[in-house]
């Protein structure tokens, strides 16, 4: 069981642990079955010291789980994928497993799991700092974006403003060999990163769409764990020895920081509440683009 300390570090709540779907959301129709929409649908305060030296046990990699649950539940996607639900498997390979997010914090919210059994137990901010992994790790991230950024297109493209010149070139396409307007570039909606204090044990990487608007998005740290310094991007990577997200010291501190709206840049303090209206109609501008 996680101590109290743990838990003000952890990007997901103890109930979220316990791997249960969540309540079905009640938003966004989806007129095509994949395995996006199947499962959207289915089921100290203080900041941190960047002088701090101590040590960060985290950063030393625990032994392999022999049971998936809890903290380990990633890992039950890992050995054997093509014997899960199609719904619960966007693709995977020899290296990587990527899934749709149980507890989604945005739109459309992806993980891409890394396989190797060494190097999953890893921390992600050491992991990530070999060159040759990251490397890997960025090819099949990038495979994912476009995924996600695809299922944004078919959800919201028909009600973009910058995909209006290609909505009306596919209209009057007499065939399907016309080249189409690029429209509205969906990747750049697209955010991808690792949590500085990961509560899962499994390395994985976040590809999620930047919205910030899900059902499951109901504590302040899921809020600021994807818009604060502990969310680190992918292209931030390999980080220095003294980058400050390695130490302990502080991550609570962005996760327990004041509310800023991702899009305009509103401070909300500690009105949650608040914060959370003020999403919703900036989901339905950023939607409208």
């Amino acid at each position: 069981m996680a101590t109290p300390e743990e838990t003000a570090k952890d990007a997901i709540t103890a109930e979220e642990m316990k791997g249960e779907a969540p309540r079905e959301p009640e938003h966004i129709e989806a007129p095509k079955r994949n395995a996006f929409t199947t499962l959207m649908t289915a089921h100290k305060k203080s900041m941190p010291n960047p002088h701090s030296t101590t040590t960060n046990p985290e950063l030393i990699p625990p032994k392999p789980p022999t049971k998936f649950s809890g903290r380990n539940g990633l890992g039950a996607y890992l050995a054997n994928p093509s014997s899960r639900p199609d719904r619960e498997i966007l693709f995977f390979d020899s290296s990587f497993v990527a899934i749709p997010d149980l507890y989604p914090k945005a739109t459309v919210h992806a993980l891409l799991l890394v396989r190797d059994l060494e190097k999953s137990m890893k921390h992600p901010l050491v992991a990530l700092n070999d060159e040759a992994l990251l490397a890997e790790v960025k090819k099949g991230a990038e495979r994912l974006k476009k995924l996600v950024a695809s299922e944004l297109r078919r959800r919201f493209g028909s009600v973009s403003a910058q995909e209006k010149v290609r909505r009306e070139a596919m209209d009057t396409a007499e065939s399907g060999d016309v080249e189409l307007p690029r429209g509205r570039d969906w990747e750049k909606e697209v955010i991808v990163g690792v949590h500085a204090g990961p509560s899962m044990t499994h390395l994985h990487v976040h590809v999620l769409s930047r919205d910030m608007h899900a059902e499951c998005l109901r504590h302040r740290k899921h809020y600021n764990s994807f818009t604060t310094p502990f969310f680190v991007g992918l292209d931030e990577f390999p980080l220095g020895e003294e980058e400050v997200r390695r130490k302990l010291e502080g991550r609570a501190g962005w996760l327990q920081s004041g509310f800023i709206c991702w899009r305009c840049g509103e401070n909300f303090g500690a009105r949650f509440k608040q914060l959370k209206e003020h999403l919703e109609e900036e989901y339905k501008d950023w939607v409208k683009e």
